[in-house]
């Protein structure tokens, strides 16, 4: 468990390894102890802990399920370089429905993720926002100090820096997203980042367009 000093504590280190042993990292590993059934489309689609963060409409032929952690550099590629053309191809134009769910690598990772709960509640596009700036800035906030970085990009997204600690302290938040870590390792497999799922069907790595288009293009054309 992530106690709320150790997980203060934590923000204002480079480096992770005086924590990795309390991090999110140990459900990590429970990855390789699960059983031995396949994650079904029914497993992927239904949200845990947290409300889903998705863009796109419910009823979409094809839903895209993304499994990201926001220190994660290949992550980061695929938002900068990836993603715009996903979405003006197929979310803009209301072909699919695109979830963004978190899998936090390391603890800073975590923090990233709750300051975009925190400063998006329940907008979707603007936690999409927020987590496409931590995304364009990764190297500003996990490189340098960490707490202070969360707090000026906090205020961009409008709170204070009083909020920004309280949603860093947030424990029950934390113990959410490590559930839902938790059951994206055991029952849908999920043990790297970027992890995709098309309909259920996984996708690993940092995948291109094309590798996209071609799945989705063959989903819709069986859907019509």
């Amino acid at each position: 468990m992530i106690t709320r000093r150790t997980f203060t504590a934590a923000l204002s280190l480079t480096g992770l390894a005086a924590v990795a042993g309390l991090s999110p990292l140990r459900l990590i590993d429970a990855a390789f102890a699960q059983s031995k059934d396949a994650a079904t489309a029914a497993d992927v689609a239904k949200p845990q802990s947290l409300p889903d963060m998705a863009l796109g409409p419910k009823d979409a032929a094809v839903t895209v399920t993304e499994y990201a952690s926001m220190t994660c550099s290949h992550c980061a590629a695929f938002n900068e370089q990836v993603f715009p053309k996903v979405k003006q191809a197929y979310i803009d134009t209301n072909k699919i429905r695109y979830v963004f769910r978190e899998f936090p690598l390391d603890i800073k990772a975590a923090a990233g993720s709750m300051l975009a709960r925190c400063i998006a509640k329940d907008d979707a596009g603007k936690y999409f926002a927020v987590t496409d700036l931590l995304f364009k800035q990764q190297a500003e906030w996990v490189l340098k100090d960490t707490t202070d970085q969360l707090k000026r990009i906090g205020k961009m997204g409008g709170l204070s820096n009083e909020e920004v600690e309280k949603c860093l302290k947030d424990q029950a938040l934390l113990d959410k997203i490590a559930a839902d870590q938790k059951y994206a390792s055991e029952v849908l497999k999920v043990n790297a980042t970027p992890t995709f799922f098309i309909n259920g069907e996984m996708l690993r790595g940092e995948a291109s367009f094309e590798e996209f288009s071609k799945k989705i293009d063959a989903l819709l054309a069986k859907k019509s």
